[in-house]
């Protein structure tokens, strides 16, 4: 489950003071599919097994298709075989329309003319933003593969309805619970629900549709630049398509169009792996959802080395029968690898006594958290993954893009309809990618991400129960404190007086902890800097 505001109680625990029982082991990844084994040849494989993702038979990655090593792990690593399933899951015909079916083609040969803007990218970033550009008038072109929703996305019900799409949320669950080590369950007090991918698709679609955005399916190659300053996008079948702005809405594996500052912080990966079935009987109340679910998964007395990882379920019961069960790896530097998130959940809906009667959908959800900012001096913009909006630590990225997109198109527009094209080329280092980048990463956001990565070095140190000694005291807060860092409320002040906060009522081995990482980490001493910089 891609939950675009899901997991921000899971963030708590990556933006204040870790147990430090002890450090984590690394996991046995496979590494049949390294960035250095694919060097050469186009690798085929034929998903097997049961569930929505069998029988698929997809491309998996060439060497070509990434800028370096660290563009791979976001694609997927050591899983992009399961990251291509899940891209290419089967889903119903007939369920999502097909863009290029409902859009208007781009024109592509002589006399089209120069588009204002291109967009690259079909998921909800990509949608959204050109839909909202060309709603401002710009002649807004969408270049990308003609693909459904295939991820599950969780939000907070509030949230959708101050976008205007809460006829897009299928299901409505009116309070959120979380287990740490034993029966008593936190409940949040917040309603949560589960987005039809189909009327989701189905919404921005008709913003596109009603805005007059012009489409081509296609995968893109390059962005270089015209001898007239225009930008030249080249796509499959070389077919070229110039446009005075181009931005990249393509996901977080997009260093071969964008540039990303160097000696950033280690990209690390959220896994998670899930089942929609029926059960003969679930323990779990269809009208509140499990948000985390961090309860010993065995019940063994010695712990296994599995055990040891941390991971905890995600589950949304639609009926007493039906349900979506997630077992997820909040964040870690080694992916930790689906086979592995698969036997901890069958072993825990074993544990809780759950039988599977049927599977409706197989789910590989592998989302990249942290890394680099991309480079704000190149001409190229971006949106969405690509311009790491997702947040550092819980995988939050949809609402954030969704909420956005009609500031940035606005900014985009701007400035585009008050410069010609000569003097649009002169301007645009200066003019567009600063303006454009500053929508996006103002210098509030920067210091609230300072704060998160440097939470995000310290999660993937922690073992079991230093996340659940976190959560124990996490929830000791005053209740606007850690209700508002649910709610993403919490400004870069509020989140330090969070962190303070949390230092005071904290045991001594999550203050120890700190301590240590605040001054071994570098990403301690980038947090204070960001913060000290007006």
């Amino acid at each position: 489950m891609e939950c675009v505001g899901a997991r921000n109680l899971a963030a708590t625990a990556v933006t204040a003071f870790p147990s430090w029982s002890s450090s984590r082991k690394n996991y046995p990844v496979d590494n049949r599919y390294s960035f250095s084994n694919l060097r050469c040849g186009l690798c085929r494989v034929k998903a097997s097994g049961g569930g929505a993702g069998s029988g698929i038979e997809s491309c998996v990655a060439v060497r070509e298709d990434f800028a370096d090593e660290e563009d791979f792990v976001k694609a997927g690593g050591s899983e992009i075989l399961y990251v291509q399933m899940q891209q290419n899951k089967d889903m119903d015909e007939h369920e999502q329309s097909k863009l290029v079916d409902k859009l208007p083609p781009i024109s592509t040969g002589e006399g089209g003319g120069a588009l204002d803007l291109v967009v690259i990218g079909c998921g909800p970033a990509g949608l959204a933003l050109a839909a909202e550009s060309a709603k401002l008038g710009l002649k807004v072109g969408l270049i990308g593969p003609d693909l459904p929703f295939t991820n599950n996305y969780g939000v907070w019900e509030d949230e959708f309805n101050d976008l205007g799409l809460q006829k897009c949320i299928e299901h409505v669950w009116r309070d959120t619970l979380v287990y740490l080590d034993d029966d008593n369950p936190i409940t949040i007090g917040r309603a949560y629900g589960r987005v039809s991918r189909r009327l989701l698709h189905e919404e921005l679609l008709r913003r596109c549709v009603e805005s007059g955005v012009s489409y081509l399916s296609s995968k893109v190659e390059s962005i270089t630049e015209a001898p007239d300053g225009l930008r030249l996008v080249s796509c499959e079948q070389n077919t070229l398509v110039p446009c005075r702005l181009a931005t990249v809405a393509s996901g977080a594996a997009s260093g071969k169009l964008l540039q990303y500052e160097v000696g950033g912080p280690r990209v690390c990966v959220q896994t998670a792996y899930g089942l929609e079935v029926e059960v003969e009987k679930s323990p779990y109340d269809p009208e509140q959802m499990v948000f985390m679910d961090y309860r010993d998964y065995t019940k063994e007395k010695i712990r296994s080395l599995e055990a040891e990882y941390p991971t905890f379920l995600y589950a949304m019961p639609m009926t007493k029968t039906r349900v979506f069960f997630e077992e997820t790896c909040l964040a870690s530097k080694d992916v930790m690898p689906f086979d592995l998130l698969k036997k901890k959940l069958m072993l825990r809906l074993e544990t809780l006594g759950i039988r599977i009667l049927k599977t409706y959908e197989e789910e590989w959800s592998y989302i990249p958290v942290g890394g680099s900012l991309p480079n704000t001096e190149q001409k190229n913009l971006a949106f969405g993954a690509a311009a790491s909006m997702v947040h550092p630590a819980t995988g939050y990225s949809v609402v954030r893009s969704l909420s956005e997109a009609p500031k940035y198109a606005s900014v985009i527009a701007n400035i585009l309809k008050h410069e010609t094209t000569t003097s649009f080329t002169r301007h645009i280092n200066t003019n567009i990618s600063r303006q454009a980048w500053d929508t996006l990463w103002p210098p509030e956001r920067k210091r609230q991400r300072a704060f998160f990565l440097f939470g995000l070095a310290l999660i993937v140190q922690l073992d079991i129960e230093g996340i659940r000694c976190f959560f124990h005291t996490f929830f000791r807060l005053p209740k606007w404190m850690w209700r508002g860092f649910l709610g993403s409320t919490l400004t870069s002040g509020d989140l330090v007086l969070f962190a303070f906060y949390m230092f005071i009522i904290a045991p001594n081995n999550l203050r120890k902890g700190l301590i240590n990482h605040l001054i071994s980490d570098p990403t301690g001493a980038t947090m204070i800097k960001t913060y000290l910089k007006v």
